[in-house]
């Protein structure tokens, strides 16, 4: 199976395909250059990556990829990476990408997402991993409990369906104490990154709070960014 750095460095096992994975960041937090190194390594590894951008345009993504050494254009025209466009729409414009949604209201997409589960037309499977660089972006478009409940009941669901991996990355604080709470609940794991200052030192930190299915290390760990920025965990 392809490989999750950062959250399998702290695991005893592999995780378990179709996992669901909340992420929980603070929004100074390195999640952004951390979840482009997850996709780049899943990618290296013999994986497939259907990649939802919602806080930059989908050309950045294309870039920064490319910089951590991989043949993007190459991966797409082999349908191994997807790039899901919905920073476009938020922006108010129609999108140029071949993969985008229709409509940032989630009561609006929920038909089309329950037909893909039946007929799994997005086409994920064990080797599929499905990350969004910031589901809280589609919360400002959305009534709270919409919002929770498409998650809960849409994008969940299709992981253990195909066996594909989930990565649902949400900001710290921005919404009620029940929004995480039931999240946190349907997830199969918890992954939380925090900015942590002292002094003059500033520190990216990353835990597992919760992985169901398999060993793991509850500390707070150090990350660093190195070269093309990649993420990995300070030594």
């Amino acid at each position: 199976m392809p490989r999750i750095p950062l959250i399998e460095d702290l695991t005893t096992g592999p995780v378990p395909p179709g996992s669901n994975i909340l992420v929980v960041f603070d929004p100074a937090s390195d999640w952004y250059n951390a979840s482009l190194t997850i996709a780049a390594e899943w990618l290296r590894t013999g994986g497939r990556v259907h990649y939802n951008v919602c806080v930059q345009p989908a050309a950045n993504v294309r870039s920064q990829l490319n910089q951590r050494g991989l043949k993007v254009e190459e991966l797409e025209r082999q349908d191994t990476l997807r790039i899901y466009d919905w920073y476009s729409l938020m922006l108010g414009r129609k999108s140029s990408e071949p993969y985008a949604p229709s409509s940032l209201k989630l009561s609006e997409l929920s038909p089309t997402y329950s037909s893909w589960m039946k007929a799994d037309e997005l086409g994920e499977t064990a080797n599929t991993l499905r990350v969004i660089d910031n589901a809280s972006s589609t919360a400002r478009f959305n009534d709270e409990k919409i919002w929770v409940e498409f998650i809960l009941t849409r994008q969940f669901p299709r992981g253990p369906i195909w066996k594909a991996t989930l990565i649902d990355p949400i900001v710290r604080g921005l919404r009620s104490e029940w929004v995480y709470r039931a999240l946190e609940a349907g997830a199969d794991g918890i992954i939380d990154l925090k900015l942590e200052e002292s002094g003059e030192e500033i520190q990216n930190l990353i835990r597992i709070r919760n992985m169901r299915n398999v060993g793991f290390d509850r500390k707070w760990h150090s990350l660093k960014t190195g070269e093309n920025f990649e993420v990995i965990l300070e030594k």
